[in-house]
């Protein structure tokens, strides 16, 4: 039987014959042979040299790049954070112009904070399985820029309906940070100095919605208007996805080893030479199954997962209730003028620094348990500060709205 190649090639086979049918598979174009049948791929996979630990004498391991490395590309991701954060929040403080600059009523502009709010809680089933597939780097920048853009369209908009479209897509891509940071963290640091980095970041996924009333409402006030409050964190996030398009790196280790991979090629000129990453493909099944129903499951699976998710999405939408509540009441109750009544915002910021210094304050006392139980992480020692901030949180709520104070304002 004659087989052709697409080379063009002809070579007379039977099929019949196992060995001879072996043989002609082996003949590369021009003759020249392909690999050997018997070659064991496996020897040629990239993998993170081993030290006394596995991965610990590799440059190319993330979690052993120098401590500026880590600090210049954790600082540009949670700013990220920060600017994401910061958007969800500004544009309540010109809300009220919005309102008036449409004729629409100030519940009509509310949904400007409201779909943000629900492009955060959307996106990350976009952007969560993104930077397993794509790495860390690139849905990192394209949340940031994408967000970015959008607000530009919010800023711009001539009617209402822009504007709301606008703010739910750019709460969409600035949904990225928020899931994308953390695991970022997690790739540059062990489990020693995880929860410190992981604490930062929370600093700003809060910090930011407390600041931005603050800014935002003198942004307002000034000739800049309520346009003004979209424009600036439109700038801060094109700024910062320049920083992470120009000086970030991917930390995500299979496509570090991917990128390791193709340095041995080039240098060596052996081209079997591959990352386990390099062999996957995309599985649109196993994509659903492992990113979009795994999250379902361990809610209506895993009692602990389902409480403190609760309490965080309590949390979470406490703050943004706030932003409405707080210059209510400072303003319309307490007398404060527009502007110094967004200050008590300062409160709620200055809240979440002493808390980020309680934290890191325990750190040493982590780092002990974590040395006495030869290296073993026990989650539950993390829970002493959530467990005594719970309590703080709901008196201050009630502190904030005590009679007492309205008295006080009143003399």
């Amino acid at each position: 039987m004659q087989q052709t190649f697409p080379n063009g090639q002809k070579v007379e086979s039977d099929r019949s014959s196992e060995g001879d049918w072996l043989a002609m598979r082996g003949k590369g174009g021009r003759g020249r042979q392909y690999l050997p049948p018997s070659l064991d791929r496996r020897e040629y996979v990239v993998t993170f040299e081993e030290g006394e630990e596995e991965g610990t004498n590799d440059g190319w391991n993330p979690q052993n790049w120098t401590s500026w490395k880590k600090l210049h590309i954790s600082t540009a991701a949670c700013c990220a954070t920060f600017v994401a954060s910061f958007n969800s929040a500004i544009f309540a403080a010109g809300a009220a112009q919005a309102s008036h600059a449409f004729a629409v009523g100030q519940e009509v502009t509310a949904l400007g904070t409201s779909l943000f709010v629900l492009g955060f809680a959307s996106g990350p089933v976009i952007w969560a399985p993104g930077s397993e597939l794509m790495g860390r780097r690139w849905p990192l920048f394209l949340g940031i820029f994408g967000s970015s853009i959008f607000t530009i369209g919010c800023a711009a908009a001539r009617d209402i309906q822009t504007l709301v479209i606008c703010r739910f897509f750019a709460g969409l891509f600035g949904a990225s940070p928020l899931c994308v940071v953390p695991a970022i963290l997690a790739d540059l640091y062990d489990s020693t100095y995880r929860g410190m980095a992981i604490s930062i970041y929370a600093v700003t996924v809060f910090g930011g919605p407390f600041l931005a009333p603050i800014i935002g409402e003198f942004v307002a006030a000034s000739y800049l208007g309520w346009r003004g409050t979209l424009y600036l964190p439109a700038i801060l996030g094109f700024a910062d996805a320049c920083v992470l398009l120009f000086f970030s790196r991917e930390t995500c280790a299979p496509f570090v080893l991917v990128e390791k991979a193709i340095v041995l090629r080039r240098q060596t000129g052996n081209w079997v030479i591959h990352a386990e990453q390099e062999k996957l493909e995309l599985d649109v099944s196993a994509v659903v199954r492992n990113y979009l129903t795994r999250p379902l499951r361990m809610l209506t699976t895993e009692p602990i997962v389902l409480l403190v998710s609760m309490y965080m999405s309590f949390i979470y939408g406490l703050v943004y209730a706030l932003l409405e509540a707080y210059p209510y009441v400072f303003t319309h109750v307490y007398g404060m003028p527009t502007g110094v009544s967004a200050l008590p915002f300062l409160g709620l910021f200055l809240g979440v620094s002493l808390a980020l210094i309680f934290i890191l304050s325990q750190h040493k006392s982590y780092i002990r348990k974590l040395e006495e139980n030869t290296g073993k992480v026990v989650p539950e020692w993390r829970l002493a500060p959530a467990i005594l901030g719970a309590p703080v949180f709901t008196v201050g709520l009630f502190w904030c709205v005590s009679p007492c104070l309205n008295e006080f304002s009143r003399r």
